[in-house]
């Protein structure tokens, strides 16, 4: 994705140029109003859409926030820039992790996530570009490592938060339901990632849907 960010937020035409830039190279000008913003597990998890910083500070207000865990990745545009400088200002826990809204889970990623949510200092907030394709698999992976079912880790994917299953996004539903199929109640759910789970065996068996595809990829713009 384009940016504009010249990187230096030292100064008023440095933090202009972020704004300028998240609102209108990163569409944080839809986020201003709209967080997408939701429950995971009350007192532990919360997840939304990239957050600016007044939205960051109305979560830490409105649910105590600490750590904020973003599932883009170092993306060095003005949006990243402005959360990263909000959540040091307000004393918050920052963590990146990058994962896909379009391609088949990474093992090593989960593991680390996993990391992230036992060490993390609560409650936290999860977030991506929409809060809706990887914040969705944030949010379902917490609830299996939790202990919860497959069927509500599933419920975290959904047309409620923005989810397109019929997409390439897709991929994402099945990672949860081919746990479901292949080792629910057979073993730990931590333990099926490392020892089971295929990520070339996930992408072949999947296939979107072309007309979904370029809904959610051309016209809502989805990273």
């Amino acid at each position: 994705m384009g940016t504009v960010y010249k990187g230096d937020l030292s100064t008023k035409a440095g933090r202009l140029n972020a704004w300028v830039d998240a609102l209108f190279m990163d569409h944080a000008i839809l986020r201003i109003f709209w967080t997408n913003f939701a429950v995971v597990k009350p007192g532990r998890l919360y997840r939304s859409n990239h957050p600016t910083p007044g939205n960051l500070a109305a979560f830490v207000r409105k649910a105590g926030i600490k750590s904020v865990i973003n599932l883009r990745g170092q993306a060095k545009n003005g949006a990243d820039a402005l959360s990263r400088d909000a959540a040091a200002r307000l004393g918050m826990d920052f963590y990146d992790i990058a994962l896909e809204s379009r391609g088949a889970p990474h093992r090593d990623r989960i593991l680390r996530l996993a990391e992230i949510y036992r060490d993390m200092r609560g409650p936290a907030l999860i977030h991506c570009k929409s809060g809706a394709d990887r914040a969705g698999l944030a949010a379902g992976l917490f609830v299996l490592i939790e202990g919860g079912t497959a069927t509500e880790a599933l419920s975290q994917l959904s047309l409620r938060y923005g989810h397109i299953k019929q997409a390439k996004t897709g991929i994402l539903d099945l990672f949860f339901v081919t746990y479901a199929r292949d080792g629910e109640g057979k073993k730990p759910f931590l333990d099926w990632v490392r020892d089971d789970y295929s990520e070339d065996a996930l992408r072949a068996a999947f296939k979107a849907n072309s007309i979904a595809g370029f809904i959610n990829d051309k016209i809502l713009a989805r990273e």
